[in-house]
């Protein structure tokens, strides 16, 4: 992956993607709530703190920095997501956006709830 195309993605906002992971969801009869939830099973943030970063424009670094707990289960995050197996990337943070991208990515592929958040 290219070294300069993850900073950029890692200072830009979770704001400018989110409305995208919302759309997506909903393109495929999924709701804004799934995606929030799946969100806050991730990185362990509350709904109302994750409206609040959103709010700021936190950008993808400083949100999973700060995460108050990445899920343990995030090893259970398997697959190909932008051409990259999930479980394979090496840098943490790129890792970690990545399992964001894929989760949301089941969400519209109609999986269900249960098994997105790999319970």
């Amino acid at each position: 992956m290219n070294n300069n195309n993850n900073q950029r993605i890692f200072k830009t906002a979770v704001a400018s993607v989110y409305p995208h992971y919302i759309a997506k969801a909903e393109k495929k009869g999924r709701t804004k709530e799934e995606v929030d939830e799946i969100i806050c099973w991730l990185t362990g943030y509350s709904n109302q703190a994750l409206q609040k970063l959103l709010v700021n424009k936190t950008d993808f670094e400083t949100f999973f920095a700060n995460a108050p707990q990445i899920n343990p289960n995030v090893s259970k995050i398997t697959g190909v997501i932008c051409g990259y197996r999930v479980e394979d990337i090496e840098d943490k943070l790129m890792q970690q956006i990545r399992y964001l991208d894929k989760l949301i990515d089941e969400l519209a592929k109609g999986k269900a709830m249960e098994k997105i958040l790999r319970k």
